[in-house]
């Protein structure tokens, strides 16, 4: 078995708050445990009301009197610029990390959850300068210079299942834009946000402007709806992110939600099966199935259904489960025992559902410790099943067929999210075509991704908002209009 890693010893016991770290106010703590042994990791403090207090109000002190909002872009920029650096220096660490803490598989776990990070922010870098932070307009009705400004103090919550890559989403282009923040990580997850605390402070960013303080739901929900927030960017589940919209929109503060997904990858039947299974194997069953945006309903035209399964079940055999540090695994654990139980209730469910059991289905064998479930493919399911409609967040694919493309959109639409999806062609013009009508935040075409310069989000009850691309820096800006002489 490969040797667990030496994980990076933080201030674990303390909070990162005004730009150095502090005791919390509480002797409170987490425990972060290991998905794939079932041992204690580290005990983490556990952020109260008061830390978020103090958080808030030195987020507050460094937008409102700090020199971070009033330093020209490119000074900001090349601050980031060593983050960047940082970054890239400690992609083994980060790597090790976030596999210890949520079972990544480390291959992933090193190009998602390491690399992906450094070049979101990179993209954001790039992308900074070409932003319209501010332009002149002239009419005859009167002329006006319209800037956008940074939107204040932020309240980040990103969640356990890629951390570091969805801080980064949020904090990048927040930063940039001149607010400064309060990253409140999940507790399942927080180690990695310790080292990044370590890195804000080492590159010289200016006290206050990244807080950190990890914290269970109730004190998520004061940071929420603190009076000294003036933004809220939440990634999450639909449920999680329905609250907090509830919850901002009585106080009227701005809000961007990113949340679940049940995106359908469309094969029509023309579509080029090695491409479709290995994009199945690549952006269906990452992560252990736990990415918002996975392609978790397959919908095959009714004449390649036979070649599918066997494809599918072919894939299944050959992809290996275990160990998140060994570089062959391809599926580690869920990342905690609850989410073990949840995935596990649906597999019960789509058993008594009557769909077809192709592969999978239960625990594998051989692996009495860690939270590990089987990759599982039901196949000849209806649309409206549970394991079809609802977000189950592990290794599981549903197949449904279709005789006609009308057939296939409307599959594909028949969910109450609107995340992803994709649609495979030996045509692309015509794939492109196809994804046109359906209605989701993303569609990639035969396979291929949009990178980090376009805008993702969701349709419909996955979210409100845009992340990622030029579009990234919108949710962290006030448009102003300054009114100007006729001349």
């Amino acid at each position: 078995m490969p040797a667990q890693p030496q994980l990076w010893q933080g201030h674990y016991d303390k909070l990162f708050l005004g730009g150095r770290w502090a005791a919390p106010a509480s002797g409170r703590h987490f425990e972060v445990v290991s998905p794939s042994t079932e041992e204690v990791l580290a005990r983490v403090a556990e952020g109260v009301e008061s830390d978020v207090d103090a958080a808030v109000t030195a987020a507050r002190h460094a937008f409102d009197h700090g020199r971070w909002p009033r330093l020209p872009l490119e000074e900001r920029i090349a601050v980031l610029r060593k983050l960047s650096a940082a970054l890239a220096e400690h992609e083994t660490d980060i790597a090790q990390l976030v596999s210890a803490e949520m079972g990544c598989p480390i291959t992933l776990s090193t190009k998602m959850q390491a690399i992906g990070p450094r070049l979101l922010l990179d993209a954001f870098l790039d992308l900074a300068p070409d932003y319209p932070w501010q332009d002149t307009r002239r009419s005859a009705t009167g002329n006006a210079l319209v800037t956008r400004e940074p939107a204040g103090v932020v309240a980040a919550i990103v969640p356990w299942n890629a951390p570091l890559l969805i801080t980064m989403i949020k904090l990048a282009p927040a930063l940039l834009a001149g607010c400064t923040m309060v990253l409140k990580p999940s507790p399942e997850t927080p180690l990695d946000a310790y080292l990044l605390g370590h890195l804000l402070s080492e590159i010289g960013l200016p006290d206050g402007v990244v807080n950190i303080v990890p914290a269970e739901r109730e004190v998520s929900e004061y940071l929420v709806r603190h009076r000294g927030v003036d933004k809220v960017s939440f990634t999450g589940s639909t449920a999680a992110g329905r609250r907090i919209g509830a919850l901002c929109g009585q106080d009227l503060r701005r809000c961007t939600l990113e949340l679940g997904g049940k995106s359908a990858a469309v094969l029509l039947d023309d579509a080029d099966l090695d491409a479709a299974i290995a994009a199945v194997r690549a952006v269906s069953l990452r992560n252990t199935g736990q990415v918002c945006s996975n392609k978790t309903r397959v919908v095959v035209a009714r004449s390649r259904r036979d070649e599918l399964h066997d494809r599918l079940v072919e894939l299944i055999g050959s992809m290996p489960v275990g160990d998140p540090f060994d570089p062959a695994t391809e599926v580690g654990p869920l990342a905690s025992a609850a989410q073990r139980t949840r995935v596990e209730g649906y597999l019960a469910d789509g058993k008594a559902s009557g769909a077809s059991l192709l592969i999978g289905g239960g625990r594998p064998d051989g692996l009495e410790r860690g939270w590990y479930v089987s990759p599982t493919v039901f196949a000849d399911v209806d649309p409206g099943a549970k394991i079809a409609q609802e977000e189950i967040f592990g290794p599981v694919l549903t197949v449904h067929t279709f005789d006609t493309e009308d057939e296939a959109v409307a599959i594909a639409n028949n969910s109450d999210y609107g995340l992803n999806g994709s649609v495979f062609s030996a045509d692309p013009e015509h794939a492109l075509a196809v994804a046109r009508q359906i209605r989701t935040g993303t569609v990639e075409v035969n396979g291929n991704p949009v990178g980090f310069t376009a805008p993702i989000g969701g349709f419909k009850n996955s979210g409100i908002g845009r992340e990622a691309g030029p579009e990234g820096f919108d949710a962290y800006v006030e448009l102003k209009s300054y009114g100007l002489p006729r001349s």
